[in-house]
């Protein structure tokens, strides 16, 4: 700390060789302090010493009534200055900056210190307060299985419903097909997907999946369905098998992006679920650009809360992405997902993709990249993977295809995707290089609406690694692009124009 010198008097004294000492008494903590001079300049500089003092005393004073504003940091820098105060003033500045080095590292994504209070502290609470609830003991015979929904390589999904505790439910089967009943005694609906038994990597898929949704439970639950639980079945009957596993979340709806996009009025099919009206008094074209900007501020923004804890979707496409009745995108389908923070579900050359939605480097991360250490260490390092590999880009290349897919009516269907892709391929990944060459005339009249913006986004979206793997947008840069923002002509449309009826 500086010391303050307020001197109580001053004497001056004259030599033979004209030189003056300026004698300043100070406090008695202090010693008397003579200070050289000539006959000259002894004021001049006196008084500068004088005024340094006072002005570090009022920046002391400064320090003081900020650090009042704020008691718990006051209390913490008090108990520091007394813990530190044998030491010397290097010593202390030291053990700040390797505080705030430690404090940043430990915070930077993908957050060692929050992974570590989610692993030791919130996920045995999570698991201690599901139990009390009874979210862990699920049954068989909790559900009744409805509709089938779709089916993938490790599982089938279906429609479902919870059996009130006051119902006794007995397996009755229908005449068409092997579906049980749902009537009007079950309100509590469901969806269900059955991992599939003896296919190789169903079971670890599945675990992954439960894994994955519980963790993202805690860490960002707006991002995707209410995961309720698993259950194993008991015995054989129905689509039961016993000894297969079922993963339950809560219904927030049945039909995916992909679902919507296979109808003839997209994106207006989405108006109503996704602004809660029609909009009136735009142009067809700027009403469908709203819409799929809409659904696109929501993708990217949930794929930045799931980044921001360290996971990789690995298999964002329309068909993961599931509309709710509220306007809500929701992202599932967790089981080709890896947590780059502890190493969870990454093998370096091995991934779970499609084709059609997988960028150029195949892999979420260098397949010389090596196994994972341990999850203690693998999370103190995750912070330096992330900053040298960026693997949050592998899923914004499949959000620029899924945004093309939206704006480019060709592109929706299952040969336009795929024709797109070779061509892509052919170009070295270079959407503008693609946009003067393709055949295929595709309609971009809603990405060049407002100047282009949303071209741009996803030509910055859809490209090649580039130096030190960078050259892609990340979620958060993606948010602050300008295709996010209103034009001023939509400005215009929404504050003066648009006329909002149900």
């Amino acid at each position: 700390m500086v010391s303050l010198f307020l001197p109580t008097s001053t004497h001056l004294q004259q030599n033979p060789t004209n030189s003056t000492w300026l004698s300043v008494s100070s406090s008695k903590q202090n010693p008397l302090t003579l200070l050289p001079c000539t006959r000259k300049t002894w004021s001049c500089n006196a008084f500068q010493d004088i005024s340094t003092q006072v002005e570090l005393l009022n920046n002391t004073l400064h320090i003081d009534e900020t650090l009042a504003l704020f008691p718990s940091i006051k209390s913490g820098y008090s108990q520091f200055l007394n813990i530190t105060d044998d030491l010397p003033e290097v010593e202390r500045w030291w053990i700040v900056a390797f505080g705030g080095l430690s404090w940043a590292y430990l915070t930077a994504r993908p957050g060692v210190l929050i992974g570590a209070i989610d692993a030791y502290i919130l996920a045995p609470l999570q698991v201690g307060l599901d139990n009390v609830l009874g979210r862990r003991n699920l049954k068989r015979r909790d559900f009744v299985i409805g509709n089938k929904i779709g089916e993938g390589s490790f599982g089938v999904v279906y429609s479902g419903a919870i059996v009130p505790k006051n119902v006794s439910v007995e397996d009755r089967v229908q005449k068409r097909g092997r579906q049980l009943e749902i009537d009007g005694r079950f309100k509590e609906k469901v969806i269900l997907k059955k991992v599939k038994v003896g296919v190789q990597g169903a079971e670890e898929c599945g675990n992954y999946e439960e894994w994955f949704n519980y963790r993202l439970s805690r860490a960002a639950p707006e991002t995707c369905a209410e995961f309720l639980g698993s259950f194993v079945a008991d015995k054989t009957s129905s689509q039961f098998t016993k000894g297969g596993k079922w993963l339950v979340w809560k219904f927030e709806g049945d039909r995916d992006l992909g679902n919507y996009m296979s109808e003839r009025n997209f994106p207006l099919n989405l108006e109503s679920i996704m602004f809660g009206r029609v909009l009136q008094g735009l142009e067809s074209v700027e009403r469908d650009a709203l819409i799929i900007k809409q659904i696109m501020r929501q993708i990217i923004t949930s794929l930045k809360k799931i980044h921001d804890t360290g996971i990789v979707h690995r298999d964002i496409k329309p068909a993961n992405l599931v509309v709710t009745r509220k306007g809500e995108i929701k992202i599932i389908d967790f089981g080709a997902a890896a947590d780059l923070r502890i190493g969870k579900n990454y093998t370096p050359n091995r991934t779970l993709l499609d084709p059609d939605y997988c960028p150029p480097e195949l892999y979420v991360l260098p397949e010389e990249t090596p196994t994972p250490p341990p999850e203690p260490i693998a999370a103190l390092l995750s912070p330096i993977l992330w900053l040298l590999n960026s693997p949050d880009l592998f899923d914004m290349y499949s959000a620029g295809i899924t945004l093309m897919q939206m704006a480019i009516p060709s592109m929706r269907s299952t040969a336009g995707l795929k024709n797109f892709n070779s061509e892509i391929k052919n170009v070295g990944y270079d959407l503008k290089k693609w946009r003067e060459v393709t055949r295929s005339r595709p309609d971009l009249q809603i990405l060049d609406l407002d100047s282009g913006r949303g071209w741009d986004l996803a030509t910055k979206l859809i490209s090649e690694r580039g130096f030190l793997r960078r050259g892609r947008l990340s979620a958060a840069a993606a948010l602050r692009h300008p295709y996010f923002f209103l034009g001023s002509d939509q400005a215009a449309a929404v504050l003066s124009k648009l006329k909002l009826s149900k």
